[in-house]
């Protein structure tokens, strides 16, 4: 039987992560809420929130983490010719709740969802805050694709993405990544290893190691980002034949 710390309302302290699980690896604690200071300290931390519908919000910091630099995202041959095509527009910060709804939608392989109703609330309101950003890919001003996360200085935190055409999320991330290395960013987060995520370039780095790197990337005792104030178009599908890849 496993016994976890449990987080009360009363203080937004986390255990150390070395108190951290290795079965199921980098489960820390239990309990808590999801208010705004709290999440934010999570992820200053390295610490991000999963859990279902019926369980106690969970709390993860998994060693070893997959991440990634905006600047070495791997381009395929064929992305990068599907990319020169401008088959998509891509935006951030269109829809928000429109790409949460999406994310957290039964999927083929997996009928629940770790987007509950109050994961879905509680990001909302880190959106409203400036905190919490999604990128959307549209196709004939159709929603087919995108991504959500947190921004925190340098760093970029992905929670999750949906595709509903092929290439729309991959489209959508490789941007992403495209732009916030011009924005001054140094890391994108992408939690724990896929092949999706192998694919596009995310490599394993030890949690000491990624640490390390949120400390030197996200100003002490500040929430402020590089990411540009309001909606921006990250590629239109309008565009000239300009090559960005």
């Amino acid at each position: 039987m496993i016994t976890l710390p449990w987080l009360t309302d009363d203080s937004l302290a986390f255990p150390p992560l070395s108190e951290a699980l290795q079965d199921p690896d980098g489960l820390l604690a239990a309990g808590g809420d999801l208010r705004p200071e709290r999440l934010i300290a999570a992820y200053r931390a390295g610490i991000f929130p999963w859990y279902e519908a019926g369980q106690p919000i969970l709390w993860w910091s998994p060693d070893p983490r997959t991440a990634i630099e905006p600047g070495q995202v791997h381009v395929s041959r064929s992305m990068r010719k599907l990319l020169n095509r401008r088959p998509f527009t891509v935006s951030t910060d269109r829809a928000f709740s429109r790409v949460m709804r999406a994310c957290a939608a039964p999927r083929a392989a997996y009928s629940g969802t770790w987007i509950t109703d109050d994961m879905l609330d509680a990001y909302q309101h880190l959106h409203r805050l400036g905190v919490a950003h999604s990128v959307e890919v549209w196709q004939q001003e159709q929603l087919v694709g995108g991504l959500y996360g947190i921004a925190l200085g340098k760093v970029f935190f992905g929670e999750s993405m949906f595709s509903r055409t092929s290439n729309a999320s991959k489209c959508g991330f490789i941007l992403l990544a495209h732009h916030l290395h011009q924005w001054g960013f140094q890391l994108i987060d992408c939690q724990v290893a896929s092949e999706h995520l192998s694919s596009l370039g995310a490599s394993d780095i030890s949690r000491q190691q990624f640490v390390n790197l949120l400390q030197q990337a996200i100003p002490h005792h500040s929430h402020h980002s590089a990411w540009p104030q309001g909606p921006q178009i990250l590629c239109s599908g309008a565009d000239s034949a300009e090559q960005m890849f």
